[in-house]
């Protein structure tokens, strides 16, 4: 891909643009946009993974845009139980109550779960009471389709890495109830808008394989997740050649990778999500994604 980081934003004259941010850190993105000082080059394609030219021109952002939209993302791809402590003590796998998987763990969420970086999520009724949860990951999006990829190839076909919130709904998960006796994956975490992804897609050729970045999440300010991306069971290579076995993963395809300690379900008292809540997570030179859970009556 032509850009080191990717964004789509609205430009002054409100025409809607591609482009690479001019800025040192991923920290500075909003700071910029506040202060009508964030810059673009502009980037020549019609979608996120059609990036075809980098041109000469920059432009003023005033307005900054989710770099992905449903339309453009066929699937989202997930993996659970997939982070470790630094010295082979478990981290999530722990907390779930499992030993190490052997292969990556995989379940979906559809389109319609995609959700911007600081939009209102709009929580329906039978994922609220006591069983909403928050989870920062890393996230990757597929450059192009691609089937049987050596772990060692992985990497030619990652458009970008990304910040993502993976939001559930723990007692359909969970609960026997709900879910039966077996977990249930796919229902507690497709909802429309329990995906949230961020506003930079970053290249490989910025951060390489994105296996060492410090990931924190926070709920109200309250500080939960915070860990390195190297703590990874599987790292991205892994996850991306596993999951191209014998399966087409499609252009526009998002994988997201896993989540770490802290999150509700792994408290010993657990402190679930409530209406209005604000969860931030964030990824070192990948950016944040903040969004308010709203309770719909």
């Amino acid at each position: 891909m032509p850009y080191s980081a990717l964004i789509r934003f609205r430009n002054l004259e409100d025409k809607e643009r591609f482009g690479e941010p001019q800025i040192q850190h991923a920290e500075e993105l909003h700071l910029l946009l506040a202060n009508q000082a964030l810059f673009a080059v502009i980037l020549n394609g019609s979608g996120p993974c059609d990036i075809t030219r980098r041109t000469d021109i920059w432009d003023q952002v005033a307005e900054l845009l989710s770099v992905l939209q449903a339309k453009s993302v066929p699937i989202i791809k997930c993996v659970g139980l997939n982070y470790i402590k630094h010295i082979l003590t478990l981290f999530t796998i722990q907390e779930g109550g499992r030993k190490p998987l052997p292969y990556p763990s995989m379940f979906v969420k559809p389109s319609a779960s995609v959700a911007g970086f600081n939009e209102d999520i709009l929580v329906p009724k039978l994922a609220q009471e006591n069983q909403l949860d928050d989870g920062g990951e890393l996230s990757f999006v597929i450059g192009k389709n691609c089937k049987d990829v050596s772990k060692d190839n992985a990497r030619n076909y990652i458009a970008g890495y990304m910040t993502s919130n993976d939001v559930s709904a723990r007692t359909w998960q969970r609960d026997p109830a709900y879910a039966g006796v077996v977990p249930e994956w796919c229902f507690s975490k497709g909802f429309d808008k329990f995906a949230l992804l961020g506003p930079l897609l970053v290249s490989p050729k910025a951060v390489g394989d994105a296996s060492n970045l410090r990931l924190q999440t926070w709920v109200n300010d309250e500080f939960r997740q915070d860990t390195e991306t190297n703590d990874l069971l599987f790292e991205v290579k892994d996850i991306f050649s596993f999951l191209s076995q014998g399966t087409t993963l499609e252009k526009g395809t998002v994988v997201m990778t896993g989540t770490p300690a802290g999150v509700a379900m792994g408290m010993t008292e657990p402190i679930y999500l409530r209406d209005g809540d604000i969860v931030k997570v964030r990824i070192d030179r990948l950016g944040s994604v903040e969004n308010r859970m709203v309770f719909q009556h």
